[in-house]
Order: structure tokens, then C-alpha cells, then sequence
């Protein structure tokens, strides 16, 4: 894994339901995520926080609430990330809100074409945020990114990367998932994207979910963690805009967490939908930064 990490704070929720996660960078860097990963032997490099527009903060048009400046915020992401892999860096990305993974994702993509890897998306969440302006029954694109990631979404988030589609449904593997809506369900059925939701992690367990989600990479695969913080469940990380209950416990998020780390793959990292507004003394921060901690090699014993 790349010792050499940046952190690119991403101040917006110009993408979701409710205010709250423009502040969610902050509470990471409250939360010490600086400190903790330097801990663990990383070089850590906090380039601050990038700039974008405000939230209007208005009602949905033809499908879509803030396209101009969701599109505006994902292309000052595409390039921060971007610029971070060809230096040579992990880039993990504090969001803001989860249509920023457009941005995030499509750089990955970009750096992983130029550099012939591979790429293996796991996007950790509650939602499978593949809805469309037909689908959506809210308008916010924080519930489209990986639909858009896949080619199907507005041209101007598309063609972010330069490459339409940015990545292809048979890269993503999705964890946690238990939240869809009616029309996004058959959608995702049709696009064939491979979804381990809860209630294959109960029947299952989470270490053969995860097993399933990381197998069949190898030295030349990329791998992009996108963390959605309602990937947890809302009793110990109550500080999102989307709770969603019956989400995986501490225990099974960390056994993710280290199973991720113990393939050496991560190459990149989004940490998204973090809302201080709606947290307890900053306690979902500092469960996240735990368990980023873990991604990054913190474990009980030492493992051969």
C-alpha cells in the first residue's frame, strides 16, 4: 500500500437532502484523522479544502437539484484527485456528500487507463445511489453517483474523466446496501451490479461478503474504497442526513475495514456524507476515523 497519503477536504452538500455535510471535513480533522493515520507510519499531507459554489439550496429542475453546481463542485474534485494519484499519492477525499464520488471515481478511472491497472470500486452504503432524474423521487444526486459513474446521468457529470462510461458496473462490488427505491431496484437488477446487502451479510456474515466483494484482484488492480459513513448503522453513527437502521455493528465494520487493508490494494479512498449537525459530541467522526485507522493497517496482533 502507498505510505504517501493527501487529504482533500470536500465542504459541500450541494448534492444531498439536507445541510450539515459541508462541515463533515472539519470533524474528520477534529476527530485527528491527520494524527492517526501519521501514527501508523503514513506521510500525511492535508492540502486543505478545495472551493466550489454555495448551496442554493432550491427545488429540483427536470430531475436534477443544483446540476450546474454539482457539475462544478465534481470537476474541482476530479482534478484534486487526479493530481494526487500522478504524484505519486493515495488520495482520500473528506467529504461533503456522495455525488463528489462522480468526481473522485472518474479521476481514478482516468489514472488507472493511463496507467493499465485495473480498477475494483467497493462502495460501502446504505443506498445503491444508482438512481436517474426518471427515477429519483427527490431530485438530490447524491443518490445517482454510481449510475452516473456508469454512464447513465446528465452529459455534463458524465463526461467528467473524459471517458463516458467512467467505469463499467462489473468493477463495482456494493456492501451494506439496504435502503432502494422501487424503480432504482430494477435498474440495478438490469445493470447486473453485484450488491451484498444486509441481508446477505446476515445470512452470510460479513467476513464472506467481503471475501466475495475483494476476490479476483490482483498486482495490477486498483482499488477504491467509497465510504459512506450510513454505510454503519445510525446507533453508532448517528451523524448522517440518511440513517438508515440494521446496518452493520463496530465489530463488523472493522472485520470490512481490516480484511480491506489486508489485500495491500487500497489505492484511493472517499470518506462521504459525514454530518455534524445531526452527530453527538462528534462521536460518528471519531468512529470513522477508527475505522479508517483499520483500513490503513491498525489491527489487535500483528498478522502475517
Amino acid at each position: 500500500m502507498n505510505k504517501k497519503v493527501s487529504l482533500i477536504g470536500a465542504p459541500t452538500d450541494i448534492g444531498a437532502g439536507s445541510r450539515g455535510a459541508s462541515m463533515g471535513p472539519e470533524a474528520l480533522r477534529v476527530a485527528h484523522i491527520a494524527g492517526v493515520l501519521a501514527h501508523q507510519g503514513l506521510d500525511v499531507q492535508d492540502r486543505g479544502n478545495l472551493t466550489g459554489p454555495s448551496n442554493p439550496w432550491l427545488p429540483p429542475v427536470e430531475g436534477y437539484r443544483h446540476l450546474a453546481e454539482v457539475t462544478a463542485w465534481n470537476q474541482v474534485v476530479h482534478n484534486a484527485v487526479h493530481a494526487e494519484l500522478t504524484a505519486g499519492r493515495l488520495p482520500i477525499l473528506l467529504g461533503g456528500d456522495h455525488c463528489l464520488g462522480i468526481g473522485s471515481i472518474s479521476a481514478v478511472a482516468r489514472y488507472c487507463r493511463d496507467t493499465g491497472k485495473k480498477l475494483r470500486v467497493l462502495w460501502l452504503d446504505a443506498h445503491a445511489d444508482f438512481n436517474t432524474s426518471t427515477l429519483t423521487p427527490s431530485g438530490n444526486i447524491h443518490g445517482m453517483p454510481v449510475a452516473c459513474l456508469c454512464g447513465h446521468g446528465p452529459q455534463s457529470l458524465i463526461e467528467i474523466g473524459g471517458k463516458v462510461p467512467a467505469i463499467s458496473p462489473k468493477w463495482v462490488r456494493q456492501l451494506g446496501i439496504r435502503s432502494v427505491d422501487e424503480g432504482e431496484k430494477r435498474f440495478v437488477h438490469e445493470q447486473d451490479l453485484e450488491v451484498f446487502d444486509m441481508r446477505y451479510i446476515d445470512e452470510m456474515g460479513m467476513r464472506a461478503a467481503v471475501e466475495l466483494a475483494l476476490a479476483l484482484m490482483d498486482v495490477n488492480t486498483h482499488l477504491h474504497v467509497s465510504f459512506d459513513v450510513d454505510f454503519l448503522d445510525p446507533d453508532i453513527a448517528p451523524g448522517v442526513g440518511t440513517t438508515v437502521r440494521g446496518g452493520p455493528s463496530y465489530r463488523e465494520a472493522q472485520l470490512c475495514m481490516e480484511m480491506i487493508a489486508d489485500t495491500g490494494r487500497l489505492g484511493s479512498l472517499d470518506v462521504m456524507e459525514l454530518n455534524p449537525a445531526l452527530d453527538e459530541r462528534n462521536r460518528t467522526a471519531e468512529v470513522a476515523v477508527d475505522l479508517i485507522e483499520s483500513l490503513f493497517g491498525k489491527s489487535t496482533l500483528m498478522r502475517k
